[in-house]
C-alpha cells in the first residue's frame, strides 16, 4: 500500500472517529443541531458536482452520513427523526478551501508584517462555510498542527485542517515571520522533517531557485505529498516542468510574460508590468494555459485578495465589524484614499479572471481560496463566500462556482470519496443557506448552519463571536 493510499485511508479514519466525540464548552456554545439522523425537506439543492440545481430536495442524513437524496414527494422519512424545513432555503457541500491563512496583514510603519490569528481565524472559516481547508503557508506550522489537533478533538472550533509546512524560501523582501533557507541543502531536511511532524504539503516562495524546487518536489512526492507555490524567480512554465502540483493566485504571480526575465531571479516590478502588457488573447497566455493543463498543474484562485477599491466594499464580503478598531481606522483611510484611483488594478484583476474562466473551460483543475494577506481586506470566513460571488461574476455558473470551492479541493486533497459533494454515502459536510444563490448569489451571506461531519454550526453566532476582535489574536 502506498504511502498516498496511507495517508488518505488515516484521514478517512479520523473523520470517521468524530461522529463519536465530545465537544469542550468552548466548542458546544455554537452547536445548534447534533442529531445523529435528521433530514433537510423542501430545499434547493446545489450539490458540488457540477449538475443543475434541483428544487424541491429532500436530504436525509444518518449517523453522520448522506444516506439519501431526492424529490420530496416520493423519498420516504425514516420515523422519528429531526426534520429541518428547508422552504426557501438552499443546501450547498461544505466548502473546502484550499488557500487560507491562521495569519493576517498586521503591518506596522513601512514593514509588511504578519501576526498569527489562533483564535478568531478558525472561527471564522467554519461561520463562513468552510469546513475543510488547507493552510497555503504557515507562520506558526507547530500552531497549526495544534490548532488542527484540537478541532479533531473538539477542544476548539474550526474546520478540519491540511497544514501545509513553514514558506520554503531564500531571502528577498524582509518580512520578519518568515523563515529563509540559504541553500539547496536545507530544502530536504525542511520537507522531512516537517512531513515526519504531520504537514501534508509545502509551498515554495518568490525567491526559489530551480534546485530548490526540484528537491522540494522530489522529497514531498516520495511521501505522496504535494507542492504548491506563490512564484516569481521561476515561471509557471519552469515550475509545471519541474513536476509542481498546485500554483497559487490564478495567474497574478506569474512571471512567464516578462521580457527581461533573469534565470532564478524575481523581479516583481517586471513581472506586473508583463502581466499587464499581455494581450488578453496573446498567443503567451494560452500557450501557457494549455502547457499547464498537459502537466496537471493545478491552479488556486485567490481573486479576493486583488479584489480593487473603487465602488467596492472596504473589507469584500462584509467583514469590516470583525476587525479591531485600529485595522477600521487604517483600511478605512486606505479605501477612501484609493476611489477612482486604481483602474490599472481593476484591468489586471479582471483580466486575470478571463484568464482563470478560460484554464478552467479548456479542461484545467481550478480550486479556490482567500489568502488573508495583501492589504488586509481579506478576512477568513467573509472572503471564502466573496470568492464564490467573484467566481460567479466572472462568468462562472452557481453550480461551477460552487464545485470548484468544494469537489475540486476535496478532489486535490484526495479526500473526495468521503467529502466534496452532496452525494450517498458522503459525510454530511454541507451548509443551509436562506435564500436562493441562482436568484442572487449574495444570498451565500446568509449561511444559517453549517453542518461538519453531521453537526450542526450556527453561522451568525460564530460571527458574532469574534467581532471586533480579528488583529488580537
Amino acid at each position: 500500500m502506498n504511502l498516498k493510499v496511507i495517508f488518505t485511508l488515516t484521514i478517512f479514519l479520523c473523520f470517521s472517529h468524530l461522529s463519536a466525540q465530545e465537544f469542550s464548552p468552548q466548542v458546544e456554545r455554537f452547536i445548534s443541531s447534533n442529531d445523529n439522523d435528521f433530514a433537510i425537506t423542501n430545499v434547493t439543492l446545489i450539490d458540488g458536482t457540477g449538475s443543475e440545481t434541483k428544487t424541491n430536495q429532500t436530504i436525509i442524513i444518518k449517523n453522520k452520513k448522506i444516506e439519501a437524496v431526492g424529490n420530496t414527494k416520493t423519498i420516504k422519512i425514516p420515523e422519528g427523526i429531526k426534520v429541518i424545513d428547508g422552504t426557501n432555503k438552499t443546501v450547498i457541500p461544505g466548502l473546502v478551501m484550499l488557500h487560507e491563512h491562521m495569519f493576517y496583514t498586521k503591518p506596522f510603519e513601512n514593514w509588511f508584517s504578519v501576526g498569527q490569528m489562533t483564535f478568531t481565524f478558525p472561527r471564522l472559516y467554519l461561520a463562513g462555510g468552510v469546513t475543510t481547508m488547507r493552510t497555503g503557508g504557515s507562520i506558526q506550522p507547530q500552531t497549526d498542527l495544534n490548532v488542527m489537533k484540537w478541532i479533531n478533538e473538539g477542544k476548539m472550533t474550526g474546520p478540519k485542517m491540511f497544514v501545509t509546512g513553514p514558506f520554503i524560501e531564500r531571502e528577498g523582501p524582509k518580512v520578519p515571520e518568515l523563515g529563509f533557507i540559504n541553500n539547496a541543502e536545507e530544502v530536504g531536511f525542511l520537507v522531512n522533517y516537517w512531513a515526519d511532524k504531520g504537514v501534508t504539503s509545502f509551498k515554495v516562495y518568490n525567491n526559489i531557485t530551480r534546485e530548490d524546487l526540484e528537491i522540494c518536489v522530489t522529497e514531498a512526492h516520495k511521501r505522496g505529498l504535494k507542492v504548491t507555490g506563490h512564484l516569481c524567480s521561476l515561471t509557471y512554465a519552469e515550475a509545471s516542468e519541474i513536476g509542481i502540483d498546485n500554483l497559487e493566485h490564478g495567474f497574478m504571480a506569474s512571471s512567464d510574460f516578462s521580457t527581461d526575465k533573469a534565470e532564478d531571479l524575481c523581479d516583481p516590478y517586471s513581472a506586473r508590468r508583463g502581466l499587464a502588457n499581455e494581450d488578453v488573447n496573446g498567443k503567451n497566455i494560452n500557450a501557457l494555459i494549455d502547457l499547464l493543463i498537459k502537466n496537471k498543474t493545478v491552479i488556486t484562485t485567490t481573486p479576493n485578495v486583488f479584489e480593487p477599491y473603487t465602488d467596492r466594499e472596504i473589507v469584500p464580503g462584509g467583514g469590516f465589524d470583525a476587525l479591531i478598531p485600529q485595522i477600521q481606522e487604517r483600511l478605512k483611510s486606505n479605501h477612501e484614499r484609493s476611489q477612482g484611483r486604481d483602474a490599472n488594478s481593476l484591468a489586471l484583476f479582471n483580466k486575470n479572471l478571463t484568464w482563470v474562466k478560460r484554464f478552467y473551460d479548456k479542461g484545467g483543475v481550478l480550486v479556490a481560496g482567500t489568502d488573508p494577506t495583501g492589504a488586509g481586506r481579506t478576512v477568513a470566513g467573509y472572503a471564502n463566500q466573496r470568492t464564490v460571488e467573484i467566481l460567479v461574476e466572472a462568468g462562472f455558473t452557481v453550480e461551477e462556482a460552487i464545485k470548484v470551492c468544494t469537489l475540486n479541493g476535496a478532489t486535490f486533497l484526495d479526500i473526495n470519496n468521503n467529502t466534496g459533494s452532496l452525494e450517498v454515502g458522503k459525510t454530511a459536510d454541507l451548509i443551509l443557506i436562506n435564500g436562493n444563490l441562482n436568484t442572487n448569489i449574495k444570498d451565500i451571506r446568509n449561511m444559517e448552519i453549517v453542518f461538519k461531519d453531521g453537526i450542526g454550526f450556527d453561522s451568525k453566532a460564530l460571527f458574532e463571536s469574534v467581532k471586533g476582535k480579528v488583529g488580537l489574536n
